[in-house]
């Protein structure tokens, strides 16, 4: 129903009192008499007098002739007078687009903006689609542009009107809600107001065609304290009923259809507005079943329809009445009727052809004319089908587009100056909101109280976790050096304690020579031995903080000299040193001399009881690889002795000193990889590859 739409601004212009054509001889320059000569036809324009205002365009242009700006105005009034006297969209057109052309020449984008505004509804009348895409892409570019608050209004507008036509009713939605913004930022009066509140209810009629009725609802009482004119508040009532109907709420039905009645109105607006209450009632009681009371209302439609003239009117109330007919069961007179209606349906509105051409199918088919219906029933599928494919949306009816349209025209006329009032709608908002943003905040502190207590419980387990994998690496450091001291110290102090209970208990064995020998050699020992507390007790306390290896070169006969003087005190076992390619190692010094004094120690236990003891430690590089080796002459042992080189669960004891276990951790850490091969009564081989 695109008619009602566009009629509301039909009805909203402010009175004018009929004008006498300005004196021009009075004015002494010429941009003065075209300043009143675009007031007098201003004055024309609103009076409706539409062959006027022709006439006072033509004198108009020839006027202004090398005044551009004016030359725009003019032609402006022109194309407006041609478009509402009888129809005459071409001859419109030629006019608008001379006065977008000068307009641009001129730089005048307020003329520019009334003149794109009326094109776009142009090229729509006149189905022109590529002008008009080319037309929407222009302006486009004006709306990201400009800064000016009065072409934002009315040229979002325009847009939305161009994706209603094109079933986008999402992105018509998104830029008719733009040009409400717009407006409210205008100056305040009420021709704006009742503008804003019209825009309001197209977004309403959106909603309810795509059958979201409470939506449509909820604009509508959006709109409703907009609006103030008599005339528009009874298309409101109507658009109230279509979202009732179809809800079957009958107290508000029936509340509206009164209303209706009580508002004054023109002659042809009354009887537009009352022929679609009637439709409305009509199609409420078809679905009720009660046909003929629907009959009744449907009859009064199409009376009133026809007492407006209104073309599109009559085609809507004559549809309804097809309906009406085919429930009652004449199928001839609902034929009659509904081809009656499809003369125009398809240019006013799809979804009244549609529902003319399935109603036609099933009438012939309940007379048996079945050629006929399959005919109208092709039809209807393929119209219906188009308009599935042109949008997932159900179809906002041809109705918002000429009340789109209409709207802007009285926009024109009304909206002046450009005062803002930015703050009203927050104003607004901040009055309904208060309780929810209040309530939200409280929520949103809770929330955050929470989460401050969770992350500080966090953090605290986290700093105990780290504090207690601390304390368990002290505690693995001190029982590694208690360990290592154990063992290192452990044997040479065990050999001094021997010979010096020896000296005491059993002297008469000891002859001087050989107390000599055994003194010279207790008193190196224990300056050996007091070298290598010292040197491990340094290394213990430069390692206490943090156990690890510190890589440098070395040369293998500094490892070798220092396991000489350490193991000196040893008697009974040979301990040979072979290192003929004076090998220089990468590694920690002390790691090193930590393996090799323990793989000694354990190698003289091994020859306790061996006669001949002999160990022998090699160095030596192969395939790019360096070696180290201990050999003894041992009673060697058994796989399940050696196991704590692969093993992590063995476990050592304190008596044992440091023991394979500690030894592979330590070659481990300065990257190397011991082997060991032991044959019983042959000896054992430890081999440390680097």
């Amino acid at each position: 129903m695109k008619k009602m739409g566009f009629l509301f601004l039909f009805f909203i212009n402010l009175t004018v009192v009929a004008q006498q054509e300005p004196i021009l001889a009075k004015y002494k320059t010429q941009p003065e008499k075209l300043k009143a000569w675009v007031k007098f036809c201003n004055d024309v324009k609103n009076l409706d007098d539409y062959p006027k205002l022709i006439i006072s365009a033509d004198k108009g242009i020839n006027l202004s002739q090398k005044h551009p700006a004016f030359l725009g105005k003019f032609y402006y009034f022109k194309g407006y007078a041609y478009e509402f006297s009888n129809n005459q969209y071409q001859k419109a057109v030629d006019n608008y687009e001379l006065s977008w052309k000068y307009a641009k020449k001129a730089r005048h984008l307020k003329i520019e903006t009334n003149t794109l505004m009326r094109l776009n509804y142009m090229y729509y009348s006149l189905n022109a689609t590529a002008k008009r895409d080319h037309l929407i892409d222009y302006i486009k570019t004006v709306l990201d542009t400009t800064k000016s608050t009065y072409s934002q209004a009315v040229l979002n507008g325009s847009v939305a009107e161009y994706y209603m036509d094109n079933y986008d009713y999402d992105t018509f939605i998104s830029y008719q809600l733009k040009a409400i913004n717009y407006k409210k930022q205008l100056e305040k009066s009420e021709a704006n107001y009742e503008n804003i509140g019209i825009s309001y209810s197209q977004i309403a009629s959106a909603y309810t065609k795509m059958k979201q009725y409470d939506k449509g609802i909820e604009y509508l009482n959006e709109s409703k304290p907009y609006i103030k004119s008599p005339y528009v508040k009874a298309f409101l009532c109507n658009y109230y009923l279509q979202c009732f109907v179809p809800l079957k709420k009958i107290d508000s039905i029936q509340k509206y259809y009164k209303l209706i009645n009580t508002y004054p109105s023109a002659k042809d607006s009354l009887f537009l507005n009352l022929s679609l209450a009637n439709r409305s009632l009509s199609e409420y009681y078809i679905t009720q079943n009660k046909i003929d009371i629907a009959y009744n209302y449907a009859k009064k439609a199409v009376s009133l329809g026809q007492k407006s003239t209104d073309e599109e009117i009559i085609m809507e109330a004559n549809t309804t009445m097809g309906r009406v007919l085919y429930e009652k069961g004449d199928y001839k007179k609902a034929i009659e009727t509904l081809t009656l209606a499809s003369k125009n349906a398809f240019t006013y509105d799809k979804e009244s052809y549609v529902t003319i051409n399935k109603k036609l199918s099933q009438s012939y088919a309940a007379l048996g004319l079945w050629k006929k219906a399959y005919e109208y029933n092709e039809n209807y599928s393929k119209i219906n089908d188009e308009i599935m494919q042109e949008s997932a949306s159900k179809n906002i009816a041809n109705a918002e587009a000429r009340y789109q349209n209409r709207t802007k025209g009285q926009e024109i006329k009304n909206l002046s100056a450009q005062n803002t009032f930015k703050n009203i709608q927050i104003e607004e908002a901040k009055k309904q909101r208060i309780f929810l943003i209040s309530g939200l905040i409280l929520v949103g502190i809770i929330v955050l109280l929470v989460f401050k207590q969770s992350q500080n419980r966090k953090k605290t387990n986290e700093k105990l976790q780290l504090l207690n994998h601390e304390l368990d690496e002290a505690n693995k450091i001190k029982a590694r050096f208690f360990s290592i001291l154990n063992h290192d110290l452990r044997s040479p102090v065990s050999n001094l304690i021997h010979f010096l209970h020896l000296q005491k208990e059993n002297p008469e064995l000891i002859d001087e020579a050989t107390a000599l020998r055994m003194q010279t050699k207790v008193i190196s020992g224990a300056e050996n031995l007091l070298s290598s507390m010292e040197d491990i007790l340094l290394w213990s306390k430069s390692q206490m903080e943090n156990f690890k290896p510190h890589f440098k070169e070395i040369p293998i006969s500094v490892v070798f000299d220092e396991m000489k003087n350490h193991f000196s005190s040893i008697e009974n076992i040979e301990i040979l040193f072979e290192n003929p390619q004076n090998i220089i190692l990468n590694t920690d010094e002390n790691y090193l001399k930590t393996i090799s004094r323990n793989l000694t120690g354990n190698a003289i236990k091994a020859l306790d009881k061996t006669q001949n003891g002999k160990i022998i430690w090699k160095a030596w590089q192969e395939n790019n690889q360096t070696y180290l080796s201990i050999t003894d002459n041992g009673p060697g042992g058994t796989q399940e002795q050696f196991k704590a080189l692969y093993d992590d669960s063995e476990v050592i004891g304190i008596k044992s000193g440091l023991g394979l276990h500690l030894i592979r951790d330590l070659a481990t850490a300065i990257n190397c990889k011991i082997e060991v091969k032991s044959l019983q009564d042959s000896g054992t081989t430890f081999t440390i590859t680097f």
